[in-house]
């Protein structure tokens, strides 16, 4: 049975709950500013933490990255809001999200598309990422494919409804 990557590692949110709707303002239609995250229990060894926030529901080959972040210190509990923006003096590697920008972009599914899901994945890595430059989620991923200890994921939803 190959190795699931799982454990204790329990990622969440005090602005939403797993399965539920992301507050309006996290999302491109609001102010457009990433949410809180916390976390708990990480894994002895980790050298860092990957954040990778995704819509595989999006119309695209590849779903729609939202934001991809290395290079976090696996002693912290999370992030604040709006860190994905910046770091918010985290010191946190912001990667390319799907725009090709640094940063997180909210949510903003075509109206009438549906309901979408956003999954917030956290990976304790056993390496440092040696890049200075962005990488995309692709990139990101393949660096820390055969380099994760445990992950956790949190989802929420969003819909745009249809015009009228």
């Amino acid at each position: 049975m190959p190795d699931l990557n799982l454990g204790a590692l329990a990622l969440s949110s005090p602005a939403f709950a797993h399965g539920e709707p992301i507050p309006a303002r996290f999302t491109s239609a609001g102010e457009n500013t990433s949410p809180p995250l916390q976390w708990e229990d990480v894994p002895e060894g980790t050298a860092e933490l990957v954040l990778i926030v995704h819509d595989p529901d999006a119309p695209l080959t590849h779903g729609f990255t939202h934001a991809a972040v290395h290079g976090i210190d696996p002693q912290t509990k999370g992030v604040e809001e709006g860190a994905l923006l910046d770091g918010a003096g985290q010191h946190l590697v912001l990667d390319r999200n799907e725009m090709g920008a640094p940063g997180y972009t909210g949510p903003a599914p075509p109206p009438g598309h549906g309901r979408h899901h956003y999954f917030f994945h956290l990976y304790a890595v056993d390496e440092h990422i040696d890049a200075d430059a962005p990488l995309t989620r692709q990139e990101l991923l393949d660096r820390i494919d055969s380099h994760i200890l445990e992950q956790a994921r949190l989802v929420a939803t969003f819909e745009t409804p249809a015009e009228s």
